[in-house]
């Protein structure tokens, strides 16, 4: 496994940490989580092992583009993908600033959930976004279909800016700036602390 690149700790949950993809090695993990049913909005579905590989290949290949392996006290749960929407279908849809970066997430599909952990998924994921200080704001676009993760977008501080047409979908736009992302987290974290 490559090296450690990002570690959060969740007062609830343990440690959330990331590395990066490994194409050949984390190839049968990716493919059993892509292809299962619960992932249906990763449109890879019929993708063969083959196929898995070369598009993590192609991912780590790319000079904008990176995928990131999830870990939760030491074990893989979760996939991320950051990327430069410029260089993305995405980029054509709104005016790309500098200091945008995409992002995609995937938990991993389990019989055992536990309570609030995709949300403490994707918290980590936005505060190792923003660790990066050229990082100002997160953009998403998840298919306008998929209103779990449009109510998590929204809890980390994500606002929608409109729908897009989007290969293989129609997308919810949104984006999520470093000060909405400190307010939200800020407001939970009251919010959790009172009850």
């Amino acid at each position: 496994m490559s090296a450690i690149i990002f570690a959060r700790q969740d007062d609830r949950l343990g440690e959330f940490s990331l590395t990066h993809v490994d194409p050949d090695a984390d190839a049968e993990l990716l493919h059993r989580w892509l292809t299962h049913p619960k992932s249906a909005f990763w449109l890879m579905q019929d993708a063969e092992l083959a196929d898995v590989r070369k598009e993590f290949s192609a991912i780590e290949a790319a000079a904008s583009h990176d995928a990131l392996l999830g870990l939760h006290n030491g074990r893989p749960a979760f996939l991320v993908e950051r990327y430069d929407p410029a260089g993305e279908p995405v980029g054509a849809t709104y005016p790309v600033q500098p200091g945008d970066v995409g992002m995609h997430f995937l938990v991993a599909p389990t019989d055992t959930p536990l309570h609030g952990f995709t949300l403490a998924v994707i918290t980590t994921v936005m505060e190792l976004l923003f660790a990066d200080p050229a990082t100002r704001r997160v953009v998403v676009e998840p298919d306008t279909r998929n209103k779990p993760v449009h109510a998590l977008n929204a809890a980390v501080g994500f606002r929608v800016e409109g729908t897009v047409a989007l290969p293989g979908k129609d997308a919810l736009l949104s984006f999520c700036t470093r000060e909405q992302f400190a307010e939200a987290t800020a407001a939970a974290s009251a919010t959790s602390r009172s009850e």
